[in-house]
């Protein structure tokens, strides 16, 4: 008498349905962060402004700047460097991937509110939520609540993330 195959001798579903959007997501998630870093960071450093704000004496001054931005800059690049893994766990349907989805997706999550946070000290007459940032806030929450449940407890997700 043969024994059935078990889960990890079958195939993994391919990506199709709700997968797609989530594929999606991920590819576009690392291309936006190094967009929105390109914008911002080499401006930082060539136009004087991080000068400004990290020089004693200088006007907009406090100590705080310089570590935030460094800590923005490093949390950036683990973001995306932590993306493209996303991108390759996901194509190649890898059964860790819906726990570092929502690794990614939580880790992001907080550092934003963080972030505002810290931002909120060194400008309080600055709306802690801008618009930007709630719009990111919205993306995780998404991240979170549809996508994340949906890699746990779909069914195509579990017989496609297998490997």
């Amino acid at each position: 008498m043969e024994l059935s195959h078990i889960s990890d001798a079958k195939e993994p579903l391919k990506i199709r349905g709700w997968l797609i959007l989530i594929a999606i997501g991920i590819i576009v998630t690392p291309i936006r962060t190094l967009y929105i870093v390109g914008e911002i960071y080499p401006t930082i450093f060539a136009d004087g402004t991080w000068e400004l704000l990290t020089t004693r004496g200088s006007e907009f001054y406090s100590p705080l700047w310089a570590p935030i931005i460094i800590i923005e800059i490093v949390a950036d690049a683990l973001f995306f460097i932590i993306g493209i893994c996303l991108i390759y766990l996901f194509f190649t349907k890898k059964r860790s991937f819906p726990k570092w989805y929502f690794g990614l997706a939580l880790c992001s999550m907080l550092f934003i509110f963080l972030d505002a946070y810290a931002i909120s000290f060194l400008l309080p007459d600055i709306e802690m939520f801008d618009a930007e940032t709630t719009k990111e806030i919205f993306r995780r929450l998404v991240w979170l609540f549809v996508w994340s449940p949906y890699l746990f407890f779909s069914k195509r997700a579990k017989n496609t993330f297998i490997k």
